[in-house]
Formats: structure tokens, sequence, C-alpha cells
């Protein structure tokens, strides 16, 4: 095995001035001249020993995730995991080159390696979350059936130059949560415009306080996911506001109050991840409806 150590690369930018890159930059340096190379295996050498199954600050008992695919690795990256960058694994990925996470003071791990395609499939390989959401939730106030209305809102969004993180949707409706870094200015001018040129069209209420709880799963198996996922919140009387599945299938995301989050993201790890049983006794529709929940999303128990 060759072993090569590069500084980031330099880069440019419009006023011509040679800078370093930011956060993922050397990670980002790596994929690209492994990729240029042609090498068997790009390492990423880190402080912990691979992408692990949840925040250790939240969860001490979180484990190092064997393997995930690229997909799973940026969304992991997206929603909060801060281990790589989602960008840097692009360049090994468009020509299908493994990258292993490695632990620069535990070198004798195994690490994670990212793949395109799954070696094991569990049925969650890992959690994470992100706090200090805004949600927006929009309703249309045009006749039912009529065309354009999530056409416009997008529109609107882009006009503004608002990232969008999670959505769900309907016909007349839509609830999203906006991306933190890509949004509006402290003083939340560009939310503020947004809503008001909205008005015409739909109720717009834009809330504060969520969290993001993301969890790197199986799809094909989200039934069994969500019912895991459902007793918990039920037990622990978390109201999940907002649910959506990702496009790539490799994740299912809640809103849930930001408050909470700790306390939601610990009680998951511990179900998944830490063999604990997490069944909850519900013997009658009643109980169901005091703890706030639909009853089509939690089985009662015989």
């Amino acid at each position: 095995m060759l072993l090569y150590h590069f500084p980031p690369l330099p880069q440019s930018v419009q006023s011509g001035r040679i800078t370093t890159l930011g956060r993922g930059g050397s990670d980002l340096t790596a994929s690209l001249i492994g990729a240029a190379a042609g090498f068997d295996e790009v390492q990423v050498w880190k402080d912990v020993d691979g992408i692990l199954t949840a925040d250790p600050r939240s969860c001490p008992n979180a484990k190092p995730v064997p393997f995930v695919t690229f997909e799973e690795a940026q969304e992991l990256a997206y929603f909060g995991a801060q281990v790589l960058h989602p960008v840097a694994m692009q360049p090994a990925m468009r020509v299908d080159i493994p990258v292993r996470v490695k632990n620069s003071y535990n070198p004798s791990a195994q690490g994670t390696l990212i793949t395109r395609t799954h070696r094991e499939q569990p049925l969650v390989s890992a959690i994470t979350s992100k706090s200090g959401v805004q949600m927006v939730d929009i309703c249309s106030t045009r006749m039912l059936g009529q065309y354009g209305f999530l056409s416009l809102v997008f529109k609107t969004f882009e006009t503004h130059r608002l990232s969008v993180d999670v959505i769900a949707s309907s016909e007349v409706s839509v609830s999203l949560t906006l991306n933190k870094k890509g949004a509006a200015d402290e003083s939340g001018h560009e939310v503020a415009a947004l809503v008001k040129d909205l008005a015409n069209v739909a109720d717009v209420r834009v809330t504060s306080g969520h969290s993001i709880v993301t969890l790197i799963a199986d799809v094909k198996r989200s039934s069994s996911v969500m019912a895991i996922v459902f007793s918990v919140m039920a037990r622990l009387g978390i109201q999940v506001e907002m649910m959506s599945q990702g496009a790539s299938k490799v994740n299912i995301s809640l809103i849930i109050p930001e408050a909470r989050e700790k306390e939601a993201v610990t009680a998951l790890h511990r179900c998944f991840f830490e063999d604990m049983v997490c069944e909850i006794p519900i013997t009658s529709v009643e109980e169901v409806l005091k703890m706030g929940m639909p009853t089509a999303t939690v089985a009662a128990a015989a």
C-alpha cells in the first residue's frame, strides 16, 4: 500500500487571491487526488473511530458503523453528522473508489468503509439530528385542484434564496423546514419577504424551536422502523410535528420540539443499537388518543 499525505489544495477566489479550503478541505483534496490517480482506496483520518451510530455527546454508547454507502454518508453529513463534509466524497463516488474513515489516535480500529453498495443492511445504520430549525406551513387558498401551487411556492423560495431541508406535501398544502446556512439573515428579512409574497395564494405560518431527527435506515423496512420510532415517541410523550422520507430511500426524518431532541435521540439509540426492548403496552384506542398519537401509527398490544 502506498501512503501519500497531501495538505488541502489552494482555492482561487473571484478576486484572484489564493486561499485554503474551508471545513472538509483536506477530505475533498484526498478524494480528488484519489479519484484522479485511480487509487484502490481513499483514507480519511479523524479523531474518532469512524462514522458513529450517533453523536457521542448525546449518546455515550455510540459505536462505529462498519459499512455505509456514499448516499448514506452524504445524508448523515447533511443532517448533522460532523465527521465528513457532504461534498468531500463526491469525486471518489463518481469513479467508485471506496473511502475509509480512520482514527489517527486509534489506528488499529477498523473504521468505517464507504462504498457504492451495501455490504450489510441493518434496520438502522445511524441516527443524527439538527437543532435550531424553522418550520414553514403553507396552505393554499386557491380552489381545490387548481394546478401550479407547488411550482409557485418553490419559485418564491428560489427568488428569496431560501433552501429547504425537509418537506412533506399534499395537493393544497406543504410543510417544510429551512436550511439554516442558506436561509435568512439574523433579522429574518428573507423569511418575512417570503411570507408576504405568498400571502395572495396561501396562508403561511412560520415557527421556530424545532429539531430534525434523521434515521439512516433500510427504507424497504420502513414499517418496522417507524413502529419502533412511534412507540418511543409515544412512551416519551413527544409530538412528531412532521415526517418525511427522502427520495434517496435511505433516510427517514422527523420534526420534533427542539427541547426534546437529545432525549429522543438517546431513546432511539437505545432501541436500535443498545438491545433495549422497545415495546409499549397499549390495550385500547383510548390510551393511544391520550398520548396524542394518531391511532394508525401505534399498534395495540394484544
